[in-house]
């Protein structure tokens, strides 16, 4: 068991499975889907490569100050105050079908945010993939939507987790 995916990239049969995974599932959408975003940072590891293999444009969702140009923003609320994330503008047009990405489902602050910016533009968000959701934390309840997860873990998984991590 792990509750964080940045061990997967150090066996590449592991990495490859993830991404094919993870193509697999968008492409039950067809010929639907006309972008991959994903959130920054850990989002960024895999999203482009699922794009690029789906030779589809990759949209960063990222916090604030960090796009050029112009950029299309929505402020949300943390656990320990605000933050803002932004995507391009130009980058996706009124009416795309989006599928967006994420490592890590915790409290779905971000995702939420990330979701809400691309359906300002105009968009649709056919669904949400996260590697990792804690269950605990009920982020699933803030998206409102279709989010999937491959692995799930409830707060006695992490404890069980941590106990053999420290022993």
């Amino acid at each position: 068991m792990c509750s964080d995916i940045l061990g997967i990239f150090i066996n590449p049969e592991a990495h490859r499975a993830l991404i094919d995974v993870l193509i697999a599932r968008i492409k039950k959408y067809g010929d639907k889907v006309n972008a991959i975003a994903a959130c920054e940072a850990r989002g960024f590891i895999f999203g482009p490569q699922i794009a690029l293999e789906l030779k589809l444009p990759f949209i960063p969702v990222r916090k604030h100050g960090k796009l050029p140009g112009p950029v299309c923003v929505t402020e949300y609320e943390l656990e320990y105050g605000n933050d803002t994330v932004e995507i391009q503008k130009n980058v996706l047009k009124p009416g795309n079908k989006v599928i967006l990405l994420d490592d890590l489902l915790a409290t779905g602050g971000t995702l939420s945010a990330a979701k809400r910016l691309i359906e300002q533009i105009g968009c649709e968000v056919l669904e949400i993939f996260v590697v990792i959701e804690l269950l605990g934390l009920k982020g699933r309840e803030r998206l409102n939507g279709n989010v999937s997860s491959l692995m799930h873990f409830s707060e006695q998984d992490l404890e069980e987790l941590a106990k053999n991590i420290t022993s």
